[in-house]
Parts: structure tokens; sequence; C-alpha cells
């Protein structure tokens, strides 16, 4: 998890002060938290911690949050966390969020992760969360491109986690966080530019 970098909507690097930590799995992606840390090490801890819990496994087959067994496993891990956050990957199909949205409208944290920058479904989750109602923050991670910073503030993203690499091969990140030129939004092509006054 090493090796990344969270930014802020206005492309101030947080990393120092990110206190989010991701539960390992076996499929927890590379740089969907900073650090991560394991269920006996988070078990084991006095003080109560920022986790963000993989989304997948907190359903059952039909896609809504699971009881019995899960949902005891939830009320234990709640007693050692302070605030809740889950990552979920853009190749899921969105129907899994409008399926259970008291339950991320609870969430203090949505990370978003983009398993290939071809995927744009990114922004339909971003999107799709806000138009909920959500309010908490949205996080980027994966593979988007940093040519897609600004559309994706625009569909809803809060902050973005960025490889070292990635970095490196950016002179200067802040302008990825510059507004677009253009006001229009995508729901009405009456609002672009050259409409305008019509």
């Amino acid at each position: 998890m090493a090796n990344h970098h969270v930014f802020t909507s206005e492309g101030i690097d947080i990393s120092e002060t990110d206190t989010w930590l991701a539960l390992s799995t076996v499929e927890l992606p590379d740089g969907i938290t900073l650090t991560d840390i394991s269920l006996l090490e988070l078990l084991q801890k006095q003080e109560r911690l920022e986790i963000v819990l993989p989304l997948a496994d907190l359903l059952d087959a039909k896609g809504n949050i699971a009881g019995g067994l899960l949902q005891q496993v939830r009320e234990l891990l709640a007693e050692h966390i302070s605030r809740t956050g889950v990552w979920v990957t853009s190749d899921s199909d969105t129907e899994v969020l409008t399926r259970i949205p008291e339950f991320l409208l609870q969430q203090d944290l949505i990370v978003i992760h983009v398993p290939a920058f071809t995927d744009g479904r990114g922004f339909s989750y971003a999107q799709t969360l806000r138009q909920m109602g959500y309010q908490g923050e949205i996080r980027m991670a994966g593979k988007f491109g940093r040519d897609q910073i600004a559309y994706l503030l625009r569909a809803g993203a809060d902050s973005f986690v960025i490889s070292a690499h990635d970095l490196q091969s950016i002179s200067d990140i802040s302008q990825a966080f510059n507004a677009l030129a253009s006001s229009y939004d995508g729901r009405n092509a009456a609002d672009l530019p050259m409409f305008a006054g019509a």
C-alpha cells in the first residue's frame, strides 16, 4: 500500500494526515488506502480506528447486506472502528449500489477502485452515489488518468489516491484539479456555452 499519495479535490496532498486503513483481504487492490491492517491487528488495538471494508464481502448472494454470522462480525468490528468506509470496484454492477442505499448513506468514506484505465464506470458510481444523496467522501483509487480528475470531480469525487510512480511522470499535478473551462455538467445540452442566450 505504500508509495501512494492522497489528494483532496483542491489538489492538496494529505498523505501525512490521512488516517484511513483498509482491512486486509486477499482481494484488496493496491492503493485503496495508504496502509492496511489485518483483522487480528484491528481486534488487538485499544484505540478505535478509521477502517475501510470491502463492500463485496458484506453482501449476500442477492447483493443485499448479509445477516447472520457476517452481521455479527460487522457488529464486532464496529466496537473497534471510529469511522467506517467501504471500497468497491467499478467493474461491479451499479445496481449493487442502488439495492443498499441506507447502508451506503451511513458510510463516512466510499472508495471506488478503477481496475483499468479504460473503465469509465467509476464516473457512474460517483454520480449514482451523489444522486442517492450520499454526502460523505468519495475517493477514487486505481487506474484512472490524470486528465480524468476534473471530470471525476464533476461526477462527485472528493479525493484521489495516486501512485508515486504516476506522480513522477506528471510535472504539475495541481493542473489536473483545475475546473474545466465549460460549465456544462452533462444534464442539459442547453447549458452548453454555444447555446447560452438562445
